[in-house]
């Protein structure tokens, strides 16, 4: 899932363990701490606006036709994250979006766990832990989920708001039960009001999964000026 006000950022972008075969199982290993020397248990990333921005080529991102040259809007999803992966070197991974469908539940594309990020540090141990309100795992990464290069844009500068993140699912990762929510299994620009969760806690909720709908599917960035 991303973080953007609106669908034009991306989503959580996972891998099922570090031995770049399937995504359905889990290697895990690393410890809690992590750190640099982790980065090949590295298998949770939310997409970086700059990310969606440049594989889009436009400056408001996809919005919600993530199908990105591929049969479906999943397909499209899963090859973006597996391109912004592979930008930082990690392609030898098999990389998956958390999003929901029609046909398919986000909490079933993910394997079983443990997630790491960018930088090593646990995200949740195994899918009970990934479905908590915030993930149970390294404080430091849950409560600002990182990009794919295990920046914390929001941490770093606390005027980002870049919160929402787009799953289409409810709590426990699963379809909400309209095309509505997931701009027509992620191939509207047009129709839809889809599911986002919180990156970071942002506004009333804390949830990462289920936090409000968007406000449509059309691509768009919203940027604020203040002082």
């Amino acid at each position: 899932g991303t973080v953007l006000v609106g669908p034009s950022g991306g989503w959580a972008a996972t891998t099922g363990g570090g031995t770049g075969t399937g995504g359905a199982t889990s290697s895990g290993g690393a410890s809690a701490t992590g750190g640099a020397g982790s980065t090949e248990h590295f298998s949770f990333f939310v997409t970086s606006l700059e990310a969606m921005q440049q594989l889009s080529g436009s400056a408001d991102g996809f919005g919600g036709d993530l199908r990105f040259g591929e049969a479906t809007g999943l397909a499209g999803a899963d090859k973006i994250c597996q391109t912004i992966a592979a930008n930082e070197g990690f392609g030898n991974k098999t990389w998956r979006a958390f999003l929901s469908t029609s046909t398919e539940d986000a909490i079933d594309r993910v394997g079983t766990g443990p997630w790491y990020d960018r930088l090593g540090r646990l995200i949740a141990e195994d899918v009970q832990g990934l479905l908590g309100e915030r993930p149970a795992g390294d404080s430091d990464a849950v409560n600002d989920l990182p990009n794919e290069k295990g920046v914390q844009e929001h941490t770093l500068d606390s005027q980002v708001d870049d919160h929402d993140t787009l799953t289409g699912s409810d709590a426990q990762g699963r379809y909400l039960g309209s095309a509505q929510d997931t701009c027509n299994d992620w191939t509207s620009t047009s129709s839809g009001r889809p599911m986002c969760g919180h990156s970071w806690p942002g506004g009333p909720s804390r949830n990462w999964i289920e936090a409000h709908s968007a406000p449509g599917c059309a691509p768009g960035v919203n940027l604020v000026q203040t002082g």
